[in-house]
């Protein structure tokens, strides 16, 4: 019977790799956190994962729910300076420019999808330091899944990571926009999918805030 060939891993690749190995040991003691909804990871191909934005550290939840490398979207300005400098060059993160209208960023995006990689789109486009659910969201990521024939795994994290304090995120189930696939977009095609994933994660923080609040009832009871 034939040896099964050993599949060689690229340097991303193994940096991800490296990156989940250790997140249980260095990352989760100090900010620990709790899946719920789709908790098995999603796995066998291309996914655009989009969540809320409240801390840097938001990048967790999408690396460690696929077992492919994630391509980031991320201001351009963090290849210039800063302490993310390294991380945004060596994860291969896609620069964007704040005013969304970035085709190169499109464009690099779907050639990742293509080679069957992820990327990963925060379209609240800052963090939301706000008390509102989330700050107005930027359109693309349903245009992009729709060209490129890719799943969109929706989650959203209740309130921001912090030392020490478990914090809760919830995934949802692949997100297809199949009626679309092979058409030609009108911009109103392309609004009512936006507002479909929008609605989507709305539903999921809700979800999410019920869990917590039922959790911490339940605390108070015992």
């Amino acid at each position: 019977m034939a040896k099964k060939q050993k599949v060689k891993l690229t340097k991303l690749e193994k940096r991800f790799k490296t990156m989940r190995a250790i997140e249980p040991f260095l990352f989760r003691p100090f900010l620990p956190y709790k899946k719920h909804g789709h908790t098995e990871p999603f796995t066998g191909r291309a996914y655009i994962f989009v969540g809320n934005h409240r801390s840097i550290f938001d990048v967790v939840f999408s690396a460690v729910a696929t077992d492919r490398p994630v391509h980031y979207l991320a201001k351009k300005e963090l290849w210039e300076k800063g302490i993310f400098k390294g991380f945004v060059r060596k994860c291969e993160c896609v620069p964007v420019s704040r005013d969304g209208t970035d085709v190169k960023a499109v464009m690099l995006s779907m050639k990742h999808l293509k080679n069957g990689e992820c990327i990963s789109i925060f379209p609240e486009g800052k963090r939301n330091k706000t008390d509102e659910t989330f700050l107005p969201f930027k359109g693309g990521a349903a245009a992009i899944s729709i060209k490129t024939q890719t799943p969109i795994i929706p989650f959203v994290h209740y309130k921001k990571l912090r030392i020490f304090k478990c914090a809760h995120v919830i995934y949802g189930e692949p997100i297809e926009f199949t009626e679309y696939y092979g058409k030609r977009l009108t911009e109103e095609d392309i609004k009512k999918c936006d507002e479909i994933l929008l609605n989507r994660m709305y539903e999921l923080y809700n979800e999410l805030k019920d869990i917590v609040t039922n959790k911490k009832k339940k605390r108070g009871k015992a």
